[in-house]
């Protein structure tokens, strides 16, 4: 068995990470764009992930032109958005409530960097039952940098008060691991819209299929998704 990490605070990313939402993303941005005469809006997800609001205004506008009307859509889109969770609910990762669990035990502050808003990062916590595990939540209108600048993992160490290099961070996108990289910590992939790279899998430190597999890691139980055990 290989050693157990010493991991003094644990960083969480939102979308795709903790919740199933990057596909609802889409699905809104698709509904939003027909209404506003743009179609397939929701390919453009797959450029964007990580980007705060402003970095997503900024895409828009310069891809369909600067009069976009990117508070109509945004709008439009938070609407087909909430409408959907509430049909559907709230779809939460597999592993994420044990791992937020076993984290608790182990006394290891958590903290969430997410590049959206804050409104709707507290809203889909409370949601979810799981504010109450976090010491710190890092939002997108909270930073002057949008992933992949280290910027806000940078801050949510900060708010731990815990160096960089003892954090870990817990992403999604690649973006996210060039943040979290970039901030000096270490860096668990858990991969969701966006197929990783080679690029990627040698800057992650580890590479999960799920979260379900994180408290084994974090133990130290052997992972054989680790990138550097594939090479």
């Amino acid at each position: 068995m290989k050693a157990k990490l010493n991991v003094k605070a644990v960083v969480f990313d939102m979308d795709g990470l903790m919740f199933d939402t990057e596909r609802i993303v889409q699905y809104s941005w698709d509904v939003a764009g027909d209404r506003l005469g743009y179609p397939h809006m929701g390919a453009n997800i797959y450029h964007t992930l990580g980007m705060n609001r402003a970095g997503r205004q900024a895409y828009f506008q310069n891809k369909y032109g600067q009069d976009f009307p990117f508070d109509t859509f945004r709008a439009y889109n938070r609407e087909a958005f909430f409408h959907k969770i509430k049909k559907e609910g709230l779809p939460v990762k597999p592993g994420l409530y044990a791992l937020l669990q076993f984290l608790r035990r182990q006394d290891i502050p958590m903290a969430v960097a997410t590049s959206s808003s804050g409104d709707y990062a507290r809203d889909n916590l409370e949601q979810a039952g799981i504010s109450h595990y976090f010491s710190a939540v890092v939002t997108g209108d909270m930073v002057s940098h949008t992933k992949p600048h280290p910027e806000i993992y940078l801050e949510a160490c900060r708010l731990l008060q815990v160096c960089p290099a003892c954090a870990m961070a817990f992403e999604d996108s690649p973006n996210g691991i060039r943040s979290a990289k970039s901030a000096g910590m270490t860096a668990v992939l858990v991969p969701d819209l966006v197929a990783p790279d080679a690029e990627i899998l040698a800057l992650a430190d580890y590479c999960l299929s799920s979260l379900e597999e994180a408290p084994g890691l974090l133990a130290g139980v052997p992972i054989k998704t680790r990138p550097s055990d594939s090479h």
